[in-house]
């Protein structure tokens, strides 16, 4: 490689890019590591292979790298590799980066138009005995799930029509179906939105489309057993903006916030929208109905919190105005007009999880991190700059909450639920901690009912994992 990753947050520290394919057999456990944890835990992690053409780029626009710790048996082995996509495959043929702005193909090298520039670097998930890769701007990538080797992009057998697919799905654990959206779903800053709907099977048995009031960053929705929601926040795309060599998002605080809501097994037709003065989220805990109240439980937020929004935005952000909060909207689907309720359960913080079994019905508990600024500065890594510090436990009824906040120089990344097979347990909670003073990563593995009192194992790992984006757990007994 003949040029150097640029000087800025996105690729120094523990951000720097890592571009190590790896396997590792029988990572060192220390503590006691649960039996009964047997299965496969993916994750997606953005990591560039190549310096960004323009000489900068966003966290988020990296390469797909997927890795999964296997667990059995209480060992645990180690493999990551790269998602062969269509731009990788071309950046690595040159020797060179490629592609332009975040999301805007008028800004990539003319050897590359019209190649799906899709990374798949922001979720694993597993279905129908199928892996797949996704972000939010093209096709999934079905991998193999043993080898993590890329058998290419997914379309359902020619059946989607959508050019894109959500990075958060929702399964439904006792149906077994998985539904996902595509947001400019007939092409760039369209928009279009595609609601689709997979059998426990793996065939796409729905795709209803319908259009929001602005092309938005839909970056996830929910699902009831009743009741589909989405979410539209005004980080807006403009097809002339991108045309002109601009950015794909800005932020235009002068919109409102809609949330479209239809029945789940009704037509599109019966969407009925609600509004707000602006906000952004972008990660729901869960959502349920109530009789005609539907509920949606958000981190909540004043303005995006990813410095490239912010830049093309020309906006600097007070910390009072980057705070965020965790709230439970409520719909009265019996009234009329556009108006619901808020109410606020806990501290902000964001990259929430809920145990599988709790997906789409009233529960109790919640997952998710936070920044604590109160005992030091907070140490850089992943996108947003500022790394999570610590791990929350939210009683979803009462909102209280206990914490786990280690006393090293460490952030912490997303947490994912491992459930227990002992009746009346509530599981474990698996995370990747970054030990900043060291330049290494490390598993803990906690017993999500006490999280406050540490680790009940914890993995070695001889090298520093880039901070992923989004991971799943899938039981050893649903991988054949």
């Amino acid at each position: 490689m003949t040029t150097r990753f640029p000087d800025m947050m996105d690729y120094s520290g523990f951000n720097a890019p890592s571009r190590v394919e790896c396997d590792i057999f029988d990572l060192v456990v220390e503590g006691n590591l649960p039996a009964e944890i047997n299965g496969s835990w993916y994750r997606s992690t953005p990591d560039p292979q190549y310096p960004p053409m323009l000489g900068r780029d966003t966290y988020i626009s990296g390469d797909g790298m997927i890795s999964v710790f296997r667990f059995e048996n209480g060992h645990v082995d180690f493999k990551m590799r790269y998602v062969m996509t269509d731009r990788l495959k071309a950046d690595r043929a040159a020797r060179r980066g490629l592609f332009g702005l975040y999301r805007n193909p008028y800004t990539d090298d003319p050897s590359v138009r019209g190649i799906n520039r899709c990374a798949s670097n922001t979720t694993p998930i597993f279905h129908a005995g199928k892996l797949f890769t996704l972000k939010e701007d093209g096709l999934a990538m079905e991998l193999d799930p043993e080898t993590l080797e890329t058998v290419g992009a997914y379309d359902y057998n020619g059946k989607l029509r959508s050019k894109t697919m959500t990075a958060h799905p929702r399964p439904d654990p006792e149906t077994g179906e998985l539904h996902f959206f595509g947001y400019e779903a007939a092409g760039l800053a369209t928009p279009d939105v595609a609601y689709c709907v997979a059998d426990k099977e793996g065939q796409l048995v729905r795709e209803d489309w319908f259009k929001v009031p602005y092309v938005s960053l839909m970056h996830d929705f929910a699902v009831t057993k009743q009741h589909v929601i989405f979410p539209v926040f005004p980080t807006v795309a403009d097809l002339e903006r991108m045309k002109a060599g601009g950015a794909h998002w800005v932020w235009e605080p002068e919109k409102d916030t809609y949330v479209g809501i239809m029945p789940r097994g009704g037509s599109v037709d019966r969407m009925r929208w609600y509004r707000r003065p602006a906000s952004s989220a972008f990660h729901i805990f869960n959502a349920y109905t109530e009789g005609r109240f539907v509920h949606v439980d958000l981190s909540l937020g004043k303005t995006p919190p990813f410095p490239f929004i912010q830049e093309a935005s020309h906006i600097a952000p007070s910390p009072e105005n980057m705070s965020s909060k965790v709230v439970r909207w409520t719909f009265d689907t019996s009234k009329l007009g556009e108006k619901f309720e808020e109410y606020e359960l806990g501290p902000g913080g964001d990259l929430p999880r809920v145990a599988m079994k709790d997906a789409m019905t009233d529960y109790s508990v919640g997952y998710y991190e936070r920044v604590d600024l109160e005992s030091a500065p907070p140490l850089i890594a992943g996108p947003v700059g500022p790394g999570f510090n610590t791990l929350t436990r939210i009683d979803m009824k009462s909102g209280k909450h206990q914490s786990l906040r280690l006393d090293v120089p460490a952030t912490l990344q997303e947490p994912v639920h491992i459930p227990s097979k002992k009746p009346g347990h509530e599981g474990y909670l698996a995370l990747v901690v970054d030990l900043h003073a060291e330049n290494l990563s490390d598993v803990l593995i906690l017993e999500a009912e006490h999280i406050e009192k540490g680790p009940i194992a914890r993995i070695k790992i001889p090298l520093r994992l880039r901070t992923q984006v989004h991971g799943n757990w899938v039981p050893a007994e649903n991988i054949l």
